[in-house]
């Protein structure tokens, strides 16, 4: 099956549009990208989002005053962001993937969002086509945001309910070395494995965050519940403890962010 089917088949099942909104971990997920975000990007960006799904951060900045062009594989998906975008005329959305982002030309953007793609993505060439692509089009100085899951809290989320040796089997070879293959749907990776994807390329690497903390996990056990007051207390420690080195691995969704080397200046 191919990787553009089986990220078809995912999104036409699932409500894209409600995930960072409707559960406690979508919205600290959606808070911690935009805190990092905002603490970022210059006044009056040019910004591209690949795999912008239905458009939640394209739309948010595009509605703060940012140029907002969104790339996005699934037409399920883009039907709804074109919808959600509707009266924003500085943002424009296209269908493409990640690994081919030769409509945009070199230098162009002063950040690329990559927030869903490497989700999807299981060999090791569409990984550095589409880190490749990420870096090409943004200008030197420009800022690369690059989201990614925790093959830990992959496990411990997914396979604590009786099929554990199933989740061990899905994402690690009997030498416990990460596995990636299409028919996981979502891959996972290990922390070191992830930033050494950078090496070699033109890019500094400047953070590096958990963005969802423990609550993928959380919100499975029985009676849980986090109300506002509780939650508030939560985002204000978590936004305190998300860069811990030690702590990265149990967050489902993490956060790399680098910025690209000027060549002229290798600053």
């Amino acid at each position: 099956m191919k990787r553009v089917d089986i990220v078809n088949a995912i999104y036409n099942a699932y409500d894209e549009d409600a995930r960072l909104t409707k559960s406690r971990n979508g919205q600290l997920e959606s808070i911690t990208t935009m805190r990092y975000i905002h603490a970022l990007l210059p006044e009056g960006a040019k910004v591209l989002e690949v795999g912008a799904g239905t458009g939640r951060y394209s739309v948010a900045l595009a509605r703060e005053g940012y140029d907002v062009s969104a790339v996005e594989l699934v037409e399920r998906n883009l039907e709804t962001l074109r919808e959600n975008a509707k009266g924003l005329e500085n943002l424009s959305a296209t269908q493409g993937d990640a690994t081919n982002l030769g409509a945009f030309p070199d230098d162009a953007f002063d950040a690329v969002l990559a927030l869903g793609p490497m989700y999807h993505l299981y060999a090791p060439e569409d990984w550095n086509r589409a880190l490749d692509e990420a870096i090409r089009v943004t200008k030197p100085g420009g800022l690369i945001f690059t989201a990614f899951l925790s093959v830990y809290a992959i496990l411990y989320a997914n396979y604590l309910s009786g099929n554990f040796r199933e989740g061990l089997a899905e994402n690690f070879d009997g030498d416990f070395r990460v596995r990636h293959f299409e028919e996981q749907g979502f891959t996972g990776f290990d922390i070191s494995e992830f930033e050494a994807l950078f090496d070699g390329k033109p890019v500094r690497e400047i953070a590096l965050a958990g963005t969802d903390s423990v609550l993928e996990l959380a919100k499975r056990m029985n009676g849980f519940s986090l109300p506002d007051e509780e939650f508030e207390a939560f985002v204000r420690d978590h936004l305190h403890t998300c860069e811990i080195r030690e702590l990265l691995g149990s967050h489902s969704h993490l956060l790399h962010i680098c910025r690209k080397q000027d060549g002229r200046t290798n600053r």
